[in-house]
């Protein structure tokens, strides 16, 4: 049960995230290196939670901005996990944040953190070298459905509040790495001893506050599928075939979903993988050649 499961699921979860290809330490010390502001709050006296570190290259131009959210199954994790990797190097500002985890506090709690995020950056654009018309958002597991939940209420207001409500918390592209889009159905489609979702102490439940399955109206408000418009920006989504952990069928409601609004979208299953710490080369190669088409060309 998932008493047990539980903790057996947050190591893997961390150590995927450790392990993904793209996270590296960022080298402040070399006089090329990019500018680094760690522990930013985006929150003006918020919680310990709300702030991210922020990578900026040097560049006489606007940066297009990759903004990165750790997974962890909204129980654990860090910014840390998820760092700049190759795309400073190679153009790109990026930024890693953190969000209040479930034991902080419940929906809607951490995507009104990220949506307070994207707006910081977005004020900050000036100060900061960035263009704020070309914000992308990546993250896996967790950190992938927020990214997705970002992606589909660009044009959603109820999750706007705090500071910065004159600028956008939209976003221009979206990289989900296996994440969670409609609670309801991960249980009817989990793998053979998968992890059990209907319970009271499954991620997505202490996530709602409560078991999924006595609260469909609270698991539709935090799935990203309930906001999908043809106005959405375009998806690149990755997942493993063989995820005992996020089902494979949840990518597939989210393609399908996408298709029929008319939003564009890529879909790349990992054959044999699990939930994340893929090997398959194409990965890096689809993430990079996403974020070259929609975000380096000046919108």
């Amino acid at each position: 049960m998932i008493t047990t499961y539980l903790p057996i699921t947050l190591t893997l979860i961390l150590s995927v995230a450790a392990a993904e290809p793209n996270v590296e330490s960022a080298s402040p010390q070399t006089p090329e290196g990019p500018a680094i502001y760690r522990d930013l709050p985006y929150v003006t006296n918020g919680h310990e939670r709300q702030k991210l570190d922020l990578y900026i290259p040097k560049s006489q131009e606007k940066l297009p901005l990759i903004i990165r959210i750790h997974g962890g199954a909204w129980l654990a994790g860090s910014k840390e996990m998820e760092g700049p990797g190759d795309y400073v190097r190679n153009g790109y500002a990026v930024a890693s944040i953190n969000y209040r985890l479930s034991r902080h506090a419940v929906f809607p709690a951490q995507i009104e953190d990220c949506k307070a995020a994207v707006r910081f950056l977005r004020a900050s654009a000036e100060k900061y070298n960035l263009d704020p018309n070309r914000f992308a958002v990546w993250g896996p597991s967790a950190g992938g459905h927020l990214a997705a939940l970002l992606g589909t209420t660009g044009d959603v207001n109820e999750f706007d509040v705090g500071e910065n409500l004159t600028v956008s918390s939209k976003v221009q592209a979206v990289v989900d790495f296996f994440g969670p889009t409609d609670f309801l159905q991960m249980q009817a489609h989990r793998l053979p001893g998968g992890m059990d979702h209907n319970t009271p102490d499954s991620p997505e439940s202490k996530l709602l506050g409560g078991n999924i399955a006595d609260n469909p109206e609270k698991a539709a408000r935090a799935n990203p599928l309930t906001y999908i418009t043809k106005d959405d920006p375009p998806f690149l989504i990755i997942h493993g075939a063989q995820d005992p952990l996020v089902p494979h069928h949840q990518s597939e409601l989210l393609e399908a979903a996408l298709k029929k609004a008319g939003v564009p979208v890529i879909f790349y299953t990992v054959k044999g993988a699990g939930h994340g710490g893929f090997k398959d080369p194409n990965v890096p190669k689809l993430t990079r050649e996403f974020f070259e088409k929609h975000l380096k060309t000046k919108q």
